[in-house]
Parts: C-alpha cells; sequence; structure tokens
C-alpha cells in the first residue's frame, strides 16, 4: 500500500507546522512505486508516443532541462514550505541571484542592492549586469522605508538581504516591501540565512526569494544547489527565463537538496540554539569587543529580527579587539574543530577572518579589531567553546588586545 503527500491543509483541519511541511512536502509515493524517496532521474532526452505527442508537447516531461520527477519532488516541497507559486532549482546560490536578476532587469534599467550583500553579488551587478545597460546602486541595508527615495522611473528591482552577509545588519524587510510594492518594483531576498523555515519572505512582501540551497538545504556540505521560489505575479516570468537560460541543478546535486530538506529542521534548531550559546560565551571574553548576532539583545536589529523571524541559524560574526594579524592566524590556524572554508550550513564548523571594507561603497563598516564570522555546526557546543578558549589563549599569547 502507498501513501500519497499529506496535504498542507484540509478542511476543517489546522495548517501542518513547518516541521512536517518539511517532512511530507513534494512526496507521492504512489508515483514513486512506494518507495519512500523519488527516485534520481538522469537523463536528457525523453521519448515522445508519436509526432503529434511532441510537436504539441503534451506529456508531463518533454526535455531533461525542463524536468523530471526529481526536480518536481524538491520544487514541490520548497513552494510549499515558502508559499509560493513555483520554484526552480538553479545549479548554486549564485546561479540563483544571477537569473533572479535577469527575471527583473532590462537594458537601461537600475536595479537597487544592500551594500551588505553575498560579495559575489556585487560582482555579478558590476561586471555582468553593467555590460548590458543595467545600473547598480548600492543603498545602507538601515534605510527602511527611506527606499522610497531612491526609486527612480526605471528601477526595476531592490534586493533585501536579512541579515547582511558577514556583517549581519537587520533589514526591515515589510518597511522596504511597502515602498516597492506600492511602485510595482521587484523585491528579491536572499534568505539562504533564515530559510523559509524562520522567516518567509513572500508573506512579508517579497516577490522573488532565493538561497543557496548548497547550505542549509542539503546541509552536508556535499552538494551544490541553488533556489528560487516567486509569487503569482512573478512566478511565469521566472519559470521563462530559468527555461532560456537552463541553468539546471544536476539530479544527484537535486536528491542530496531533497534527502536535506527532510532534517533541516532538527540541523537548524541545534545550529540555531549553540550558536547562540557560543556568542553569549563570546560576549563575555575580554578578548572580543563585540558580537554581531541578531538573536542577541546587544545586536541594533534584534527588535527587528524579534518582530520578523522565529528562529536563526549558525552563522554570525565577532571582532576581536586590536591585535597583530600573527596573532589572528595563530588562533584561526590551530582550532581543532573550526574549518577554513567558504561557504557555511553544513554539519561542521568553520572560521574565517574577513575584512569587508575594501567592497563597500554605499556604507562604512566600522571596526577597530579584526573580524571572524563563525559557523557553529552541529558538535557540541562545550567542546567548541573549549577549542575557541584555546584560540584566544594564542591569540593573547602572540599580543592580541584584551579589554
Amino acid at each position: 500500500m502507498t501513501k500519497k503527500t499529506i496535504p498542507a491543509a484540509e478542511s476543517g483541519r489546522a495548517p501542518l507546522r513547518s516541521g512536517t511541511r518539511l517532512v511530507t512536502g513534494g512526496r507521492d509515493t504512489d508515483l514513486y512505486h512506494g518507495f519512500i524517496n523519488p527516485p534520481v532521474y538522469r537523463g536528457s532526452t525523453v521519448l515522445y508516443r508519436d509526432v503529434e505527442t511532441m510537436r504539441s508537447r503534451d506529456q508531463r516531461y518533454t526535455y531533461g532541462l525542463r524536468g523530471s520527477p526529481t526536480s518536481e519532488a524538491l520544487e514541490d516541497a520548497l513552494s510549499e514550505m515558502e508559499g509560493a507559486a513555483g520554484t526552480v532549482l538553479p545549479n548554486s546560490g549564485l546561479s540563483a541571484i544571477a537569473l533572479s536578476f535577469l527575471t527583473v532587469a532590462q537594458a537601461g534599467g537600475h536595479v537597487l542592492v544592500s551594500d551588505s550583500c553575498y560579495q559575489p553579488t556585487r560582482l555579478f551587478c558590476d561586471q555582468a549586469l553593467a555590460r548590458y545597460g543595467v545600473e547598480t546602486e548600492y543603498y545602507d541595508p538601515l534605510i527602511g522605508a527611506g527606499i522610497g527615495h531612491l526609486l527612480r522611473d526605471n528601477t526595476v528591482g531592490v534586493l533585501v538581504e536579512a541579515p547582511g552577509s558577514q556583517t549581519f545588519e537587520m533589514q526591515d524587510i515589510p518597511a522596504i516591501a511597502a515602498q516597492c510594492n506600492a511602485r510595482d518594483v521587484c523585491v528579491i531576498m536572499d534568505n539562504t540565512w533564515a530559510t523559509p523555515l524562520y522567516f518567509r519572505p513572500l508573506d512579508h512582501g517579497v516577490d522573488i526569494t532565493l538561497m543557496a540551497g548548497t547550505k542549509y538545504i542539503v546541509g552536508h556540505s556535499d552538494a551544490m544547489l541553488g533556489t528560487i521560489s516567486a509569487n503569482a505575479n512573478w512566478w511565469p516570468h521566472l519559470r521563462r527565463m530559468f527555461d532560456i537560460f537552463g541553468i539546471v541543478a544536476g539530479p544527484d546535486d537535486i536528491y542530496m537538496g531533497h534527502r536535506g530538506l527532510r532534517s533541516m529542521h532538527v540541523r537548524l534548531a541545534h545550529h540555531m540554539n549553540a550558536a547562540i550559546e557560543v556568542a553569549r560565551w563570546l560576549e563575555t571574553r575580554p578578548e572580543v569587543a563585540r558580537v554581531i548576532h541578531p538573536a542577541l539583545e546587544s545586536h541594533p536589529g534584534h527588535a527587528i529580527w524579534k518582530r520578523d523571524f522565529t528562529g536563526a541559524s549558525g552563522l554570525f560574526s565577532f571582532e576581536l579587539m586590536p591585535g597583530p594579524d600573527e596573532a589572528l592566524r595563530e588562533m584561526i590556524d590551530h582550532l581543532r574543530f573550526f574549518g577554513i572554508g567558504y561557504s557555511w550550513g553544513g554539519y561542521e564548523s568553520l572560521a574565517v577572518p574577513f575584512d569587508c571594507s575594501s567592497y563597500r561603497t554605499a556604507t562604512t563598516f566600522a571596526h577597530e579589531g579584526p573580524m571572524v564570522r563563525l559557523h557553529i555546526g552541529l558538535e557540541d557546543p562545550a567542546d567548541l567553546m573549549a577549542d575557541l578558549e584555546d584560540g584566544l589563549a594564542r591569540w593573547r599569547a602572540k599580543g592580541g588586545g584584551v579589554v
């Protein structure tokens, strides 16, 4: 006996909670002959019954770039989670960013981008969109409803990201969206940090929401994946552009995303709780000038986070007291449980030094000491704090400052 997907809501029943939706969304075991997980369809050519069917394309699957049971399963699950009209799966988070911009951009158009955005987003705007006559203007992520003063007659899109990449500014998404919605300007949000589990952008006036599924959706640092979901107004435009460019994720990566999605609510709860515990501990350390985590009361945007978000992930930053680069390298190079590497969202913890001063253009991020971004993985937080404590001892031994 097989069991189809449990619907998100039935007459007379309360809507399903997020954890249940993650486990059940996009599943149709009748289609999979009773197997729990969707099969991995690897293929390019799809055969038609006859010439007439081929000419009319009157069948569910037509070509590898246009979808398969593997991709549909994850698309359907994410659309349900996002409250979206539809979802597409490009092959990386950066591809998701590029495709979202290409959906709204046009020659002679103007886009507004948060100055705290993911750095590759900036590179795409400055080095790709600019070549095709699209002007990018960067704005202060704390602008809120003031974004209305920057909107022009040719403004076609506004990119928001909350919290900001590396520096974790909290944007007032509803206030920004209200200004843009009134002018029919598309709002795009990079929601990789919170995922729709902890923030649903489309419920707050955003039109297109994207994630690097490489991170928390996959959750194990072993696949590349992007996701883009859109509301009813923008879904036809997004789908058309997705089909034109054909930048689709591979079936095995999609499957890894599908599998990761089922446990994301359990993993993300641990990431969140452990990260908050480590962040609060770092606030007590004399070597640390400040901790930048939206869930901490000390964060300038904490009230916005508490109002709009239902949780946090495992990524945050902190500033050390002033000290030499040798001390910073000694601290990070010899950490036992924190790897040094790009990306995040997997089960492993990471520590990455950064300095965003060279690529901010609309704002200045002021700091006196070195900046470090941490991703708190699924290890026991007591072990992580002991590891960081040893690292801070090395920091002091090499001349790093304390209060």
